[in-house]
């Protein structure tokens, strides 16, 4: 048999269904990539914004806004002196201190009186205790901490501390305000006593 004669067309192979559809099915992972991406990208900045906020509050808690802690300055066994801007000394035991106020307890203050004529008058310091006043306020005050110009520690053996150690050992039971101008008297007299008096000349 002769198999010459019969022409060979060339045929034709149709394209696989597989093909035709890679391309759709890649472009839904593209997107779906990118929206995972997205997502992770946000989590990351939450917990950045997160952790900044957390080491912003630790500052301000714990650093201040000196960045410095000033209140392990304080000598709890001592006296202190505040130094107001105004010129008033209160001395006594901070209790509280930070950026916005001190607390002050045990107060003392000084106290200045003239005796004599004008022309020879002699002036004296005395150290009195916060409490026997007109308006008898407590034992405790809260200070501006922007009236405050600075504040110290104080010795046992200087003056106000010695006078104040005599104080409190002719009132352990406390100062007493029942007559308020003898009260007062007897305070600063006891304290005076202690203390010696500063007498200038004009």
């Amino acid at each position: 048999m002769d198999f010459s004669n019969r022409s060979t067309q060339p045929q034709t192979v149709a394209p696989t269904a597989h093909v035709a559809a890679a391309t759709p099915s890649g472009g839904k992972r593209g997107q779906s990539d990118k929206g995972k991406w997205g997502r992770v990208t946000g989590a990351v900045l939450v917990g950045a914004v997160a952790i900044l906020l957390l080491a912003l509050v630790a500052f301000i808690a714990f650093g201040g806004s000196n960045g410095t802690k000033e209140d392990k300055y304080v000598d709890t066994t001592k006296l202190q002196a505040v130094f107001l801007n105004t010129g008033q000394v209160y001395f006594g035991k901070i209790k509280v201190l930070n950026s916005s106020y001190f607390v002050v307890t045990n107060i003392y203050y000084l106290q200045t009186s003239s005796t004599g004529t004008t022309a020879n008058a002699n002036t004296s310091v005395s150290l009195v205790k916060l409490g026997c006043e007109l308006h008898e306020p407590f034992d405790q005050m809260v200070i501006n901490r922007s009236q405050v110009t600075f504040w110290e520690n104080l010795q046992d053996n200087g003056q106000v501390a010695k006078a104040v150690s005599t104080f409190q050992k002719d009132n352990p039971n406390g100062q007493k305000c029942t007559d308020q101008s003898a009260s007062s008297s007897t305070t600063t007299n006891s304290v005076q006593n202690a203390t010696p008096s500063t007498t200038t000349k004009p």
